[in-house]
């Protein structure tokens, strides 16, 4: 039998840690060193799964200049046929991805990156599914659009993470709200968008 990949164990590890120790809810000032960590990471991403990908994006806070964010970086690839993507979730655990299959959304694979450090989140879609592509970008071209709204954004999640430090399910709770509003602002301004052109 073949010796089990040490980043594989490290995983594991992680995976233990997290059960038992909550994970520290932070959210900072914006940096354009996000912009540089997805890019270095996209990178990687490519070069793991070649032609089955179609396109990559960085999405969520991190994506929008001058929005507080948890500093997570969100990326968002596109590929030909998800059910594909199981065969590349050792290489994305060499890399230190946890892979989580579809993790509450039908279609998505989800992994993450860091353990209770978190860095990364990588939510992947198949081409076809234009419903969720399409809400992750209209969301994040939306903030870039309206600098008020990103702002009453990032203040509200400010006060959710000093109210909430190590309680990540209430934080995302007290933000649900205001992210469904949103969500439908931004498909709305995105179909007027389109309609403008």
């Amino acid at each position: 039998m073949a010796p089990i990949p040490s980043s594989l164990v490290a995983n594991v590890a992680n995976l233990a840690l997290e059960r038992s120790d909550p994970m520290h809810v932070r959210v900072c000032a914006y940096s354009p060193e996000w912009v540089e960590l997805y890019q270095k990471e996209a990178l990687k991403i490519r070069e793991i799964l070649g032609a089955e990908l179609v396109e990559i994006h960085h999405i969520g806070s991190t994506a929008v200049v001058g929005l507080q964010a948890k500093p997570i970086i969100d990326i968002m690839p596109v590929v030909r046929q998800i059910a594909r993507v199981d065969a590349f979730n050792l290489a994305f655990a060499a890399i230190g991805y946890e892979c989580t299959g579809e993790f509450g959304i039908p279609g998505r694979r989800y992994f993450r990156k860091g353990g209770q450090q978190r860095t990364h989140h990588v939510h992947m879609f198949d081409v076809t599914n234009q419903t969720e592509i399409e809400r992750h970008l209209a969301v994040r071209d939306y903030l870039r659009a309206h600098p008020a709204v990103a702002a009453e954004y990032g203040a509200l999640k400010s006060r959710l993470a000093e109210q909430f430090p190590y309680d990540i399910e209430a934080y995302c709770e007290g933000k649900d709200a205001f992210v469904k509003q949103m969500e439908q602002a931004a498909l709305l301004w995105m179909s007027q968008q389109r309609g403008a052109r």
